[in-house]
């Protein structure tokens, strides 16, 4: 049973129906994670923000979800966890190897997988990277700002995370389960 109630978007109100009226014609639903955040619109609407923002950045969607699930996996959420395997799968097109690979750090590519290594290393020192943690993803080709960008990602989800695991959030996607129970 969820902690945090959903709110059904037909009957929500004021700045939270906007929001939910704006993911409906966007994604032709309101999954159950944004359901839930708009019990606070502005915790929703933080959430959507800073989404769209790092949508426009460089490191690319496909990355964007292999990170999701690379943190997801660590902070063993499996809403998350769901949602970025279908949303990694059917809208990124990323083959099903890749998607569970990201969630151990690992992938083909090696400037993937530095990005993957360097956001659970985020994720496991609580943002306390070391000179040679930074000098890793650097030598594989980042820029600063690419770096921010990994920071951000990673901080966005463990917000997400964090809100589902407190929320115990329905999952709405077909179901991913964490290796790791924490």
């Amino acid at each position: 049973m969820t902690r945090l109630k959903a709110l059904d978007p037909q009957e929500a109100t004021g700045r939270s129906k906007e929001l939910f009226d704006g993911i409906q014609a966007k994604l032709g639903m309101v999954p159950n994670m944004m359901r839930t955040m708009g019990n606070s619109s502005a915790v929703l609407e933080g959430y959507l923000n800073l989404g769209d923002a790092l949508g426009k950045g460089t490191l690319g969607g496909k990355l964007g979800e292999l990170i999701a699930l690379a943190v997801a996996e660590d902070n063993a959420c499996n809403y998350c966890l769901s949602a970025h395997s279908f949303i990694g799968e059917k809208l990124a097109n990323i083959d099903t190897d890749s998607l569970q690979l990201a969630r151990e750090g690992k992938n083909n590519d090696p400037k993937v997988e530095a990005a993957l290594i360097f956001a659970k290393s985020l994720v496991q020192k609580g943002g306390r990277v070391s000179n040679t943690d930074v000098e890793a993803i650097k030598l594989a080709g980042y820029t600063d700002g690419a770096i921010g960008e990994i920071v951000a990602h990673v901080a966005l989800n463990i917000l997400t995370n964090y809100f589902n695991n407190t929320a115990e959030t329905e999952i709405d996607f077909p179901v991913v389960t964490a290796a790791i129970i924490q």
